[in-house]
C-alpha cells in the first residue's frame, strides 16, 4: 500500500472504529473500495464496519472479497473466522482458522481465535490449548490470558484458573473481563463474599457494564442478603432494562423480602417477558408468579434453549455411548441432588431410600458438600454407591454419572442453580426423569419422564408437561416416618397467646403475596381471639407484614414471628397451632407434609399448575379431602368455621390421626415398591426399543 492518499483514508477509517462510529466507517470504506477495488485492506475494514453493524452476511461477503485479493492474510482470516461465529457456524469458522494458523502457527491472534472456534465447536480442550499456545508467542497479550482462564474453569481446572487470572491481572490490573472471570471462578468455589469483592471492583472499572450489578445481586442472594441482591438486580435493569435475567431476580427477591411494592406492575412485566421469549428468566422463581400451568411450560422452554443449545455442539461432538440393557436385567438407578443433607429433599427422601435399596441398585450423587448431619449419614448408609461430585463442571459432572453406568437417573434438583441442568443436557445417561424436587415442567428435551400422581398433576395438566408422565398410584411426595414429635417449649415461650386459635403458616415468605395475605386476614377478622403464626422471612419482611396487616385492620401483635428451628424442634411446635393455612399459587409442600405429620390439619385451595397442587395431593392421598376447598370464600368460610367449633377441631384431628395410620401416606415401604415397579416399567420400554410414553 505505496499510495500516500490510500494510506490516510485508512487512517481515517482507523480513528471512526476508535471513536466508536463504525456508521461512518462502513460507508468511507465502501467508498474506499470502489475506488481501489484490488486493495484488500479497504474491503477488510468494510467487513469490520458491516460486522459491528450487525450485517453479518455482508460483512461474511466484504471479508470473503478481501481473502480472494489477499489469501494469505492472516489478519483477514481471524476476522473471517470470527464473523462465521457469529453466524452461528464454528465449524466454517474452525475450517477459516485452522488454515490461518497453519500459515502461521505462531500468530497469537489466529490462536486465540482458533481457540474461540474450538469453545463454540465444544471441544474446550482444544481451546484451552490454543489459548495456552497464544500465550506463549504473545506473552503479554491480555486476552489470551483471560481466554485461557475462561476455558481452564469451563473444564473445572480452578486451580490453574487462578493462577492464570492472577497472572493476566498483573499484567493489567483492574482489567473488567479479568474481573469478572475473578468472580466467576470465586463463586465456582462457593467463596462468595470475595466473589461479590470482584465483581465490585469490576462494576468500578466499568460502571455501565449491566454484568456486574447483575451477578453482585446473585452473590448478595447466596448470603442471604436479599435487600442487596434486590437493589444490585434493580440497578443492572436501570442500566439495562432489557436484561430479563435481573427482572426475574428482582421479583423474586421483592417476594422475599414481603415488599410488594409496585409489584403486581413488576410481575405483570415478567410475564409479558415471558410469553416474548425473554431469556434468562429462572424458571424457580417464575412459580410464585400467578401465571398459569402453560406460561411456565413457556418460561421453562425458554429456559432450557439456552441450555440445550450449549450441550447440544458438546454431545454432537463426542456423546456419551450407554450400554443396553438385557429384558431381565437389574435396575441400577441413580438419584443427583445439592439437598442430600439436612435439606427439605434429604429429609423426604432419606426413608423411601432405605427401603428402595432393596428393590433397586441405588446410587446417590451429591452435589452439595457434606454438612456432617445425621440424615447425609443415613443417605451414605442406604445408597449402594455413594458419589462425592461437589463443585463440578457439567462436563466432569456428567463423566462421573456415566461412569457410574446407571440405567435410570433421576434430577432431584431441577433448576435450583449449579450444574445439575447443564450436566443433564449432556444425556450422561440413558434415562432421565424429574422428580420431586422441582414442582413443575423442566420444558427440557434431556428429561424423558416427570414423576407424579393423578391429583397434582392430571390429565388436564399433562399437555403443559414437556416430559412424558409417569404417574404413581399414590401421593408422589415421600416423607420420613422415624421422625418423632417431641413437647414443643411452652406457647409463651413461643411468643403466642396462652389461649386463642393458633393458625399457622410457616411456608417461606416468597410463597406469601397480597391476595393470599387477604385471605389469611380475612380469617383474623372473623376471629378476633385468633393468631397468625408464619415463618419469620429475611431482613425486614416481619416489619412489612406487621405493618401491612395493621394497613388492613389487623392488629400487628397477632402475627407471631417463629425463627428458623432445628427440624425436630421446628416439628414440635405444630402441637401447639390449630390449623395449618396454605398459601397461593405456591402451596405448602414438604411444611405440609410436616403439619400432616405432626397432627396439624393443613385446609388448601388447590390451582391449576402443579406447586399449587401439592398440599391437594397430600390432603387426597390421607384422605381428609373436605381439606381441599373451592375458591378463597370456601377457604375463609371453613376457617373460621372450625375456628368456632372446638368439637369440629377436635374431630378433625382425630381424623387426621386415624388416616395418619392407615392411609399409606407415610409408607415408605409400600412406596418403595410402587416407585420400583414405575422406574421397571420405564426400563422395560427403553429395553423393547420403544419412545418413552406416559405410564401408570
Amino acid at each position: 500500500m505505496t499510495d500516500p492518499h490510500l494510506h490516510a483514508a485508512i487512517e481515517r477509517l482507523l480513528q471512526l472504529f476508535d471513536g466508536g462510529r463504525p456508521d461512518l466507517a462502513a460507508a468511507e470504506a465502501a467508498a474506499l473500495r470502489a475506488r481501489h477495488p484490488r486493495e484488500p485492506e479497504p474491503a477488510r475494514l468494510h467487513g469490520i464496519a458491516l460486522f459491528q453493524l450487525g450485517r453479518l452476511g455482508d460483512a461474511r461477503a466484504a471479508l470473503e472479497a478481501a481473502h480472494a485479493l489477499a489469501p494469505q492474510s492472516v489478519e483477514v482470516l481471524c476476522n473471517l473466522g470470527s464473523v462465521r461465529l457469529a453466524e452461528g457456524d464454528p465449524t466454517a469458522a474452525l475450517a477459516v482458522l485452522e488454515h490461518a494458523v497453519k500459515l502461521a502457527p505462531t500468530h497469537p491472534a489466529a490462536l486465540s481465535s482458533l481457540g474461540n472456534a474450538y469453545r463454540a465447536h465444544g471441544d474446550v480442550g482444544a481451546a484451552r490449548d490454543a489459548y495456552r499456545a497464544a500465550t506463549r508467542s504473545a506473552p503479554g497479550y491480555v486476552g489470551a490470558w483471560l481466554n485461557l482462564a475462561a476455558a481452564e474453569l469451563a473444564l473445572g481446572e480452578q486451580a490453574a484458573a487462578d493462577r492464570t487470572l492472577r497472572h493476566a491481572l498483573a499484567l493489567a490490573p483492574g482489567h473488567p473481563e479479568g474481573l469478572l472471570l475473578l468472580g466467576h471462578l470465586l463463586a465456582a468455589q462457593q467463596r462468595h463474599a470475595e466473589a461479590e469483592a470482584a465483581y465490585r471492583a469490576g462494576a468500578r472499572a466499568a460502571p455501565r457494564d449491566v454484568r456486574f450489578p447483575y451477578q453482585i445481586g446473585l452473590m448478595a442472594e447466596e448470603q442471604k442478603r436479599i435487600g442487596d441482591a434486590a437493589a444490585a438486580h434493580a440497578q443492572a435493569l436501570a442500566l439495562d432494562p432489557q436484561l430479563d435475567a435481573a427482572l426475574a431476580q428482582l421479583v423474586f427477591a421483592r417476594r422475599q423480602l414481603c415488599d410488594w411494592r409496585e409489584l403486581d406492575a413488576l410481575s405483570t412485566r415478567l410475564r409479558a417477558r415471558v410469553a416474548a421469549g425473554g431469556r434468562g428468566i429462572t424458571p424457580f422463581g417464575f412459580l410464585a408468579e400467578p401465571a398459569s400451568a402453560a406460561e411456565q411450560l413457556a418460561c421453562a422452554r425458554t429456559f432450557a434453549a439456552g441450555i440445550e443449545a450449549q450441550a447440544a455442539i458438546t454431545r454432537a461432538r463426542q456423546p456419551f455411548a450407554h450400554t443396553p440393557r438385557a429384558a431381565n436385567a437389574p435396575l441400577r438407578v441413580g438419584f443427583v441432588s445439592n439437598g442430600f443433607g439436612n435439606h427439605p429433599t434429604g429429609l423426604l427422601t432419606v426413608a423411601l431410600f432405605e427401603a428402595l435399596r432393596a428393590q433397586v441398585e441405588l446410587h446417590l450423587f451429591a452435589t452439595s458438600a457434606d454438612d456432617g448431619s445425621a440424615i447425609r449419614t443415613r443417605l451414605r448408609a442406604a445408597a449402594h454407591g455413594w458419589h462425592e461430585v461437589a463443585g463440578l463442571a457439567p462436563a466432569a459432572l456428567a463423566a462421573r454419572i456415566h461412569a457410574a453406568d446407571v440405567e435410570i437417573l433421576v434430577d432431584l434438583r431441577g433448576y435450583g442453580g449449579g450444574s445439575v441442568a447443564e450436566a443433564l443436557a449432556l444425556r450422561p445417561a440413558p434415562l432421565q426423569v424429574g422428580w420431586l424436587a422441582y414442582p413443575g415442567t423442566s420444558g427440557a428435551p434431556w428429561l424423558d419422564y416427570y414423576i407424579a400422581d393423578r391429583v397434582v398433576l392430571p390429565d388436564a395438566l399433562r399437555a403443559q408437561f414437556s416430559e412424558q408422565v409417569a404417574w404413581l398410584p399414590r401421593c408422589f411426595q415421600p416423607s420420613d416416618p422415624t421422625r418423632t414429635i417431641g413437647e414443643p417449649p411452652s406457647r409463651a415461650a413461643c411468643g403466642l397467646p396462652d389461649e386463642g386459635i393458633v393458625f399457622a403458616c410457616f411456608n417461606n415468605s416468597y410463597k406469601l403475596n397480597p391476595a393470599t395475605f387477604e385471605r389469611l386476614l380475612a380469617v383474623l377478622r372473623a376471629l378476633p381471639q385468633s393468631v397468625l403464626w408464619l415463618l419469620s422471612g429475611p431482613e425486614d419482611a416481619d416489619q412489612r407484614l406487621a405493618a401491612e396487616a395493621e394497613r388492613r385492620g389487623v392488629a400487628a401483635q397477632r402475627l407471631v414471628f417463629m425463627p428458623k428451628q432445628p427440624h425436630l424442634d421446628y416439628l414440635a411446635r405444630y402441637r401447639h397451632a390449630d390449623l395449618f393455612l396454605d398459601c397461593a399459587p405456591y402451596n405448602a409442600h414438604t411444611t405440609a407434609s410436616d403439619a400432616i405429620w405432626a397432627g396439624c390439619p393443613v385446609l388448601t385451595v388447590p390451582g391449576e399448575p402443579f406447586a399449587a397442587r401439592v398440599a391437594a395431593s397430600l390432603n387426597h392421598h390421607l384422605g381428609l379431602p373436605q381439606m381441599n376447598v373451592a375458591d378463597d370464600a370456601a377457604f375463609v368460610d371453613t376457617a373460621v368455621r372450625l375456628g368456632r367449633d372446638p368439637a369440629a377441631r377436635a374431630a378433625l384431628r382425630a381424623e387426621l390421626a386415624e388416616r395418619h395410620q392407615r392411609s399409606g401416606l407415610f409408607d415408605m415401604h409400600g412406596f418403595a415398591a410402587d416407585f420400583a415397579a414405575l422406574l421397571l416399567a420405564m426400563a422395560q420400554r427403553q429395553r423393547a426399543g420403544l419412545a418413552p410414553g406416559a405410564l401408570g
